[in-house]
């Protein structure tokens, strides 16, 4: 502790998970569900992971994850570069599968799936073509996730490079919100991330959709 009183050494902090969502895809410009499709990054997607993984460098991170999914893992890499860190790539990061949803635009899944859709945007446990729950998603992500923070110094920082509708489900499993709920987490911009911090109680959400310059949200979680 300071002499004015301010708590000042790092290891005050506790461990922090920094879940930060993939660059821009052709797909999140066209509006069209991605899901677990694996679809590259644009260069405009490129530029966003590499100005974020300057900030993010910043940080400290002791350990990086990622989607094994391409655009995931790109954007991971550009962190990677510039802390020298390995990256571990996990299948259970990837975003939800959505079944017949995928790579159709949002306007095509509302006139084809209207009643799906609304239904999922009440909260409700949908399969979304067929596909996934969204628990079943944080059910295969949140332990992953848990498992690589419980690797980390008392004062260390994971990285998880993943998907945006992963990345809320994974939230509100680790902050215990009822799976009703976690719809009120807002989407995540591309290469923005949002920051968990270890309290006294478990995880708390310390940031939200953090990130270089405000972004509209494009992907299947807008």
């Amino acid at each position: 502790m300071s002499a004015t009183g301010e708590v000042s050494d790092r290891r005050s902090r506790g461990r922090r998970i920094i879940l930060w969502r993939h660059g821009q895809t052709a797909w999140n410009v066209e509006r069209r569900f991605q899901g677990s499709t694996d679809v590259a990054l644009t260069e405009t997607g490129i530029g966003q992971a590499r100005r974020a993984a300057r900030l993010l460098a910043s940080l400290g991170p002791d350990a990086i994850i990622s989607s094994d999914l391409q655009r995931a893992a790109d954007t991971a890499a550009e962190l990677a570069t510039l802390t020298g860190l390995d990256i571990t790539r996990e299948e259970a990061l990837r975003e939800t599968y959505a079944g017949v949803w995928q790579g159709l635009t949002h306007e095509e899944i509302i006139a084809r799936y209207g009643e799906e859709y609304a239904a999922w945007k009440r909260g409700e446990a949908v399969r979304r073509g067929g596909g996934e729950l969204e628990t079943e998603v944080a059910d295969r992500a949140a332990p992953v996730v848990l498992g690589h923070a419980e690797k980390l110094p008392e004062d260390g920082t994971l990285v998880v490079v993943s998907h945006g509708g992963t990345i809320r489900t994974t939230i509100g499993r680790l902050l215990g919100l009822e799976a009703g709920h976690w719809e009120s987490l807002g989407g995540l911009s591309n290469c923005c991330w949002s920051v968990l911090g270890e309290g006294a109680r478990g995880w708390r959400l310390l940031e939200h959709n953090a990130g270089t310059l405000p972004e509209p949200v494009l992907g299947d979680d807008d």
